[in-house]
């Protein structure tokens, strides 16, 4: 490639492969010193090195600024969606719920923004999503099912469901349900309530009682769902807030939804540092997100970022940088969400290296346990936590395949075994810290693969019985206050990972007694 050609103003590029498929899109303040980056460094990560091999030619937008250039990247990669370029993900997935485009619709839970149908979230508590669907569900007896049966269900007859699948109930009255349960998703409880109020007076003058009082069901049920959620600021627009920390070449940032007042969601990302990042996560963000009234932010994005994000929404948005007052209150609350979320753990980590003698800061470890009844149905489980938090997206299971009888230590070898390896040959992220739920010979057995996959990975165990620390070397084990944060950490871990086990377990027993069934 003539990197002599290369234009020195702003703009776009993009990488395309043999295929003439573009595979990148990229922006920059200067176009030639950016594009010559990639082949004249040394030091990139797996994924760019992989990017360089595959790059056969490129092409240039040139733009005023680097701001248009970051509207006109946003809008490229979002028609040709490139292998190589990277989606703004929420660094915490929490799941949505999600209403189905069909005949008669059902709400249901849903991990990612995809398919057909209407989204409300993400929900940040399970709980919180769980028992706001359930309200839902009850309170306006819809369906559950995934496919309509010939015969109506368990919840007909508890009546709990209305039943279209037996023409109980009309499409346009099924539908009038439906709507009333999308005021509620989307935080018009107050307003729902008042015309329920109304209905139920003249169903009452009507002598219909027995409508009046399915309707104050629902009123009652909906009162206490607007109990539970009353984190009330008296607000009739909806705001976002923004806010984040950057540190060592990462940008943290937490965004909370606030619908009317209601503090309903917080989401979570991590950002590298480079310029105009924080007008970057505002395009890509926004480019796929509801826009509200009102954004609260640290500091005001250039005018054309302010100009394309009102574009999107069709209307002005304000975007409001407090000084002081509730709203510098708010602002402020998020970046203590920050701290607690991002470096609440640091001190716990810090002191686990220190204790255990780890070379480097154990940002992912991964922790391996055990289970069986009886010596039937025996599994293993991993978890992940990623800077002293756990991270469900890292979790895995495993049905322990060459090992007859009861034996903890082959187990724990296969496990590791069959774990590492795969991340070896697949060029997967490492843990920095590897944990086993067990003593010395449980310690010994994931020692020795390991040393074949990968021997510069620490590898520890913790004893139950005592909370006593084996490490590699050592013939006595390490044995920390219980007020120590480093094993408070690691008992935490453990347990979690006992705990996914023991769920497992349970769940392939009682496959297996249905199976005799």
């Amino acid at each position: 490639m003539n990197l002599n050609n290369i234009p020195i103003e702003p703009g776009c590029y993009l990488f395309f492969n043999k295929s003439d498929d573009i595979i990148y899109i990229g922006k920059a303040k200067n176009l030639k010193k950016r594009v010559s980056s990639y082949f004249q460094k040394k030091d990139h990560d797996t994924k760019t090195k992989h990017l360089i091999k595959n790059i056969e030619r490129a092409e240039y937008f040139i733009t005023l600024n680097e701001s248009e250039a970051l509207i006109l990247e946003n809008t490229l990669i979002k028609k040709h969606n490139p292998k190589y370029n990277i989606d703004l993900k929420d660094a915490k997935r929490f799941a949505f719920i999600k209403l189905s485009n069909e005949k008669f619709p059902r709400f249901s839970i849903a991990r990612n923004r995809t398919g057909e149908g209407m989204f409300f979230g993400p929900f940040v508590l399970g709980i919180q999503r769980d028992q706001i669907l359930s309200v839902i569900n009850r309170t306006f007896k819809l369906i559950t099912c995934k496919k309509l049966p010939k015969k109506p269900c368990l919840r007909y007859h508890l009546n709990s469901c209305t039943a279209p699948c037996i023409d109980k109930i009309g499409e346009p009255e099924y539908n009038t349900n439906i709507r009333r349960a999308v005021m509620v998703l989307k935080g018009n409880i107050a307003e729902l309530i008042n015309g329920l109020n109304d209905e139920m007076k003249n169903a009452s003058k009507d002598m219909n009682y027995e409508w009046a009082l399915e309707l104050r069901n629902q009123i009652t049920s909906l009162k206490a769902l607007q109990t539970r959620q009353n984190m009330e600021r008296s607000k009739k627009y909806n705001e976002d807030i923004i806010n984040y920390i950057v540190d060592k070449g990462k940008v943290f940032l937490i965004l909370f939804n606030i619908y009317k007042g209601v503090l309903e969601n917080r989401q979570v990302f991590e950002l590298e540092e480079k310029e105009l990042f924080f007008e970057e996560f505002l395009i890509k963000y926004y480019t796929d997100n509801p826009i509200p009234k009102e954004i609260i932010i640290p500091k005001l994005p250039d005018n054309i970022i302010i100009e394309h994000i009102n574009k999107l929404k069709g209307k002005v948005v304000l975007f409001k940088v407090p000084q002081r007052g509730e709203k510098a209150a708010l602002l402020s609350l998020v970046h203590k969400n920050i701290e607690k979320i991002y470096f609440g753990n640091i001190k716990k980590l810090e002191e686990l290296k220190e204790k255990i003698y780890l070379q480097n800061m154990p940002y992912i470890i991964e922790c391996f346990d055990i289970s069986h009844i009886s010596g039937t149905s025996t599994v293993a489980s991993m978890v992940q936590f990623r800077n002293g938090s756990a991270y469900k997206n890292g979790y895995r299971k495993f049905k322990i395949k060459t090992v007859e009888n009861v034996d903890d230590f082959k187990s724990i070898a296969e496990v590791v075994r069959r774990r590492y390896t795969r991340l070896k040959n697949e060029s997967g992220e490492m843990p920095d810290l590897i944990v086993i739920d067990g003593g010395k010979g449980q310690l010994n057995a994931a020692l020795k693969e390991m040393q074949k996959i990968d021997p510069e990975i620490p590898v520890i165990s913790l004893a139950k019985q005592f909370e006593e620390i084996y490490l590699p070397g050592l013939v006595e084990p390490i044995r920390l206050s219980k007020r120590s944060e480093a094993l408070k950490l690691l008992m935490q871990i453990r347990d979690e990972s006992h705990r996914f086990a023991i769920t497992y377990n349970r769940l392939l027993r009682k496959k297996a007694q249905l199976n005799l069934n």
